[in-house]
């Protein structure tokens, strides 16, 4: 059985997509797997914001169209890249383990915290997630706007004369950046910087109506991601799950209990709500609503 496999053309989308069919293989040695690389509206426009071309959308799009026109099998996005809804006819499959759902701060050499940079310290982060909970963590540090993948953020370091940059601890390490940058990495924990909801977590993308290939993936899943993923993403889609205002939120299971954090602020940063609601694994969708749902309504009435 052939199976065509999309994804972007990145480092880091072909790494992560050859770990997925990696996976596969070892579950099903017999099947025959070809990746595929397709460019997105996100990948041509490099520098311009991504609220202003088209919010999360814009590294899917293209792959969905080859994904509806029968061009490919299944594709492999970020989760966090993922709009709310998707277009009818697709659907997400099972999910593989999550990697490291943290932030980190890459800083240039010399510099070994984010509480001992320099007043005024230069960062570069293109989410305003990232910003406005940096800005709350440090007023004083002055956040530059940039795009790029993973290698060009931390080359623009340099080339713009920045103290740092923020990026996904995930895509760092997988692609085994860490090692060689770990005396400049500074983790972020959840308490400075929660995370974009699905951080760290690989969607799989499928037809809807596709159970050969929906079976095939259902030896890859993992439990504990399989829920986080449900719940944050209902979280995004109840916070409208755009890219115009911050939202993050992570998951974390005790047992049969759920405790889902959630960052909601306004485009301008001018209010930012930080809130925890406790759940249990049979109400994971509600979960997710019922939090974007309170938090909308203190934010409206403020």
């Amino acid at each position: 059985m052939k199976i065509v496999v999309g994804a972007r053309g990145s480092t880091l989308s072909v790494t992560q997509t050859n770990s997925v069919i990696n996976m596969m293989k070892n579950a099903h040695p017999h099947l025959d797997i070809e990746l595929k690389t397709i460019k997105t509206k996100g990948d041509v426009l490099r520098e311009a914001s991504l609220d202003k071309i088209g919010g999360k959308g814009v590294f899917v799009k293209e792959i969905e169209k080859e994904l509806l026109n029968g061009q490919i099998d299944m594709a492999v996005h970020s989760m966090k890249d993922m709009p709310g809804v998707l277009p009818k006819g697709l659907k997400l499959s099972y999910v593989p383990k999550r990697e490291d759902y943290r932030d980190v701060l890459v800083l240039r050499e010399g510099l070994s915290s984010l509480d001992k940079l320099p007043i005024g310290a230069k960062i570069g982060t293109g989410s305003k997630r990232r910003k406005y909970q940096l800005l709350r963590y440090r007023e004083d540090l002055n956040i530059s706007d940039i795009r790029g993948n993973i290698e060009t953020r931390i080359k623009k370091i340099e080339l713009e004369n920045l103290d740092g940059v923020v990026l996904a601890a995930a895509g760092i390490k997988r692609l085994g950046l860490h090692k060689d940058l770990a005396h400049r990495i500074v983790y972020l924990d959840k308490e400075i910087l929660l995370p974009s909801p699905c951080q760290g977590i690989l969607a799989i993308e499928i037809r809807e109506n596709d159970v050969k290939i929906e079976e095939l993936l259902k030896s890859i899943s993992h439990e504990k991601t399989e829920i986080q993923a449900k719940v944050e993403r209902a979280f995004l889609k109840g916070a409208g799950g755009s890219c115009k205002v911050p939202v993050g939120a992570y998951c974390e299971i005790h047992s049969e209990k759920l405790i889902l954090e959630g960052f909601l602020g306004t485009e301008d940063g001018e209010i930012l709500i930080d809130k925890k609601l406790e759940g249990k694994k049979d109400s994971l969708e509600e979960l997710g609503y019922n939090l974007a749902n309170m938090m909308i309504k203190e934010r409206d009435a403020k």
